[in-house]
């Protein structure tokens, strides 16, 4: 695994108002050392499990593809959540694939989520492309225990001190929900009533934030969010937006844009696991906003400085 670490510039002065710790030392890199040699005599403020795109399925590998592997391959993850006693731990989409009908696509997300649900903490799920290809979004959540007063899959919660958003980003261009296999995967939107809803909780909230997203908020493209840049622009005018942690691209990268880290994360399905093939991660939330991803396997490290 490789580390990386970022020290981009930020806007986000409310944070020396809220931080204590290393959160005022993360300009250069002396204060960056200082930075981390103060994490290690304080521990995390929150300790949150991270993993994406499982895609499990009893059917045959596609390419890199190893559908049944994934139902081995979160069983470790999930131990590991446990032995270092995640507050919480986050999925972020894809979390079965297609079946060919819809009995058998809710029996593969019984099968999986009676292994993500050994972890003994709270379970978030973003809903992803694959989710809902065959199901509805409500058929998909309900299986997974995720019955909401709301009755929408983007919503925000508070832990630690910090605030978190769930987005969903499954919806055609024209703003009907993915779902029954009405969608091309490359028409993913973030729809205005959604942006709206996002722009008013990040105005009420006075906390750090951290957003989960399985569509690239960080990307245009095939795997980017119609609307990317207008979703970037209500994280950035909040001025609270630390990080968004994403999947859907299978591939590990990280850039910042408009002082916000967009991370996004390793698929879990990608190779055999007779190989020694996985992904998953830790998320370390530190006092001041800095934030340290201790990845698995095929997931790599990062270390995003806040200041």
């Amino acid at each position: 695994m490789t580390k990386n670490i970022s020290r981009p510039g930020s806007r986000r002065t409310f944070l020396a108002e809220t931080a204590f710790g290393c959160g005022a030392l993360v300009l250069g890199s002396q204060g960056f050392a200082a930075c981390a040699a103060a994490e290690k005599e304080t521990p995390p403020v929150l300790k949150i499990g991270l993993l994406t795109d499982m895609h499990y399925a009893e059917k045959v590998t596609a390419g890199n593809r190893h559908y049944r592997d994934s139902l081995r391959k979160i069983r470790p993850a999930v131990d590991h959540f446990n032995k270092v006693k995640a507050d919480f731990a986050v999925e972020l989409g894809d979390f079965v694939d297609e079946a060919p009908t819809l009995e058998e696509e809710l029996a593969y997300v019984e099968k999986i989520e009676a292994e993500f649900a050994r972890f003994k903490g709270d379970r978030h799920y973003v809903l992803g492309n694959h989710c809902v290809s065959r199901l509805k979004k409500e058929e998909f959540l309900s299986s997974c225990g995720q019955r909401r007063k709301e009755k929408r899959a983007y919503y925000s919660f508070d832990r630690g001190g910090f605030h978190f958003v769930v987005l969903d980003a499954c919806f055609r261009s024209d703003g009907v929900p993915y779902g029954r296999k009405n969608f091309k995967w490359t028409d993913t939107e973030i729809p205005p009533v959604e942006r709206k809803w996002l722009a008013a909780d990040l105005q009420k909230n006075s906390r750090p934030t951290i957003v989960f997203a399985h569509q690239r908020l960080d990307v245009g493209g095939s795997y980017g969010v119609k609307s990317a840049v207008k979703v970037r622009k209500i994280l950035e005018d909040s001025g609270r937006v630390l990080a968004v942690f994403q999947g859907h691209n299978h591939v590990n990268d990280h850039k910042v844009i408009g002082g916000v880290h967009y991370v996004t994360l390793a698929a879990l399905i990608e190779g055999a696991l007779a190989k020694g093939n996985n992904a998953w991660s830790v998320l370390e939330v530190y006092p001041g906003g800095v934030l340290k991803v201790d990845g698995f396997h095929h997931q790599e490290d990062y270390s995003l400085a806040a200041d």
